[in-house]
């Protein structure tokens, strides 16, 4: 039996790819707004075009703030409702790396609820929602709370918790909320249960271990043979100077105020020099930040395509790790393809539901659907860089 699925607030395709991968699960249909930045006009993120590359699929491009399930189902030219709902909508609004979300319920946090009205249509037997850790235990928590109200009245069971995805294999330190929602007389589980009484060796979820293999690159460079591998240039010559002043394997901005080099202090942005002459590295001492190798990656954000933005700077190399770097260290397969400007591509990396979780997920989905719990080596996403061999049976 194949289980039909459809993908809400689609992206650049990293919670379809994980399912579409999977041979219990086709993917029938997707949206998205292609929403950038809230001040950018609509379709600016052009994401649609790496999810059709990929899945061979063309989300359709919609405001699901305002769409109605009947109109994304004939627009999808759906036969049947699907069996899973996907629905992550954006995190921004809850994420507590905007100083703002602690003040301000941002508008688009009200999608989370408005999932309910496409499952009270479409009566899926499974949801499945991921957002950032906020969404659990933030201020504006209440409109989780909601949707659980809602699905509770439409007869779902409902569980939802926060995890650090670094756990089930991922190379990267990223905690997300999970939502899972079943009709009534399916079993109910999470990703603990999958991985109850197994763990990942440490070692999978280092950046060495997903990156290392991969050619050298200059600043503004591509690799021929991998048109993925590629990097901007550096915005500045002062940017530059400063990348390759930060020590290799971890070292960050802070590391320049005890530089042996008399002018590395001139390097410092106002900010920075501020800051050290508080003594206070204030709420990201990561920015300009080199990776280490031998740890996971930082959490990879739509903003990642920028060393000012995050510790993305390559471990030894001059320069910010490059799309494919960066998609490998968020669980995309080393073919998955990006298109777009390359602004746009790190932030089709950044969206996104890591693949190599969302592989995870369809194993769970299929389990809670068939009764079958899948074998542990059948939760590898092929072309990851994660191996049956990194998982082990806890003694």
């Amino acid at each position: 039996m194949t289980i039909s699925v459809v993908d809400l607030f689609s992206g650049g395709g990293g919670a379809s790819a994980g399912f579409a991968a999977h041979p219990e699960f086709a993917v029938v249909g997707a949206a998205d707004a292609q929403f950038g930045k809230p001040s950018s006009p609509k379709g600016s993120l052009a994401c649609n075009a790496t999810y059709l590359a990929n899945l061979g699929i063309t989300p359709v491009t919609a405001d699901l703030g305002l769409s109605t399930p009947n109109e994304l189902a004939e627009k999808m030219r759906l036969r049947s409702s699907p069996q899973v709902l996907i629905s992550c909508p954006p995190c921004t609004g809850f994420s507590r790396t905007l100083a703002k979300n602690h003040l301000r319920d941002d508008p688009r946090n009200s999608l989370v609820r408005r999932t309910a009205i496409f499952v009270k249509e479409w009566r899926p037997a499974v949801l499945v929602m991921e957002n950032a850790r906020e969404l659990v235990m933030g201020r504006f928590r209440d409109h989780l709370s909601l949707l659980v109200s809602d699905l509770k009245e439409m007869n779902y069971n409902v569980r939802y918790s926060t995890h650090f995805l670094n756990k089930f294999g991922l190379p990267q330190k990223r905690e997300r909320a999970l939502v899972i929602a079943a009709r009534r007389g399916l079993p109910l589980f999470s990703l603990e249960d999958l991985w109850r009484g197994f763990e990942v060796d440490i070692k999978a979820t280092h950046v060495r271990r997903a990156i290392w293999h991969l050619p050298e690159l200059d600043e503004g460079e591509a690799d021929p043979g991998d048109k993925e591998h590629a990097c901007p240039r550096f915005s500045s010559e002062l940017a530059r100077a400063r990348t390759c002043l930060i020590p290799k394997d971890g070292g960050s901005w802070f590391d320049l105020s005890r530089a042996a080099t008399s002018n590395s202090i001139e390097l410092l942005t106002p900010t920075m020099r501020d800051r050290l002459e508080k003594g206070n590295l204030g709420s990201h001492p990561d920015v300009y930040g080199r990776m280490w190798w031998d740890r996971p990656a930082p959490t990879i954000k739509r903003e990642c395509s920028h060393v000012g933005n995050g510790r993305y700077t390559h471990p030894e190399q001059d320069r910010l790790c490059s799309v494919r770097e960066m998609a490998i260290l968020n669980g995309f397969p080393s073919s998955y393809r990006f298109l777009g400007s390359i602004n746009n591509m790190y932030r089709h990396v950044g969206d996104a539901v890591p693949p190599l979780i969302s592989y995870q997920l369809a194993g769970l989905v299929s389990w809670m659907i068939s009764g079958r719990r899948p074998e542990m080596d059948q939760l590898v996403m092929p072309g990851t860089h994660l191996t049956s061999d990194d998982i082990r049976r806890l003694p």
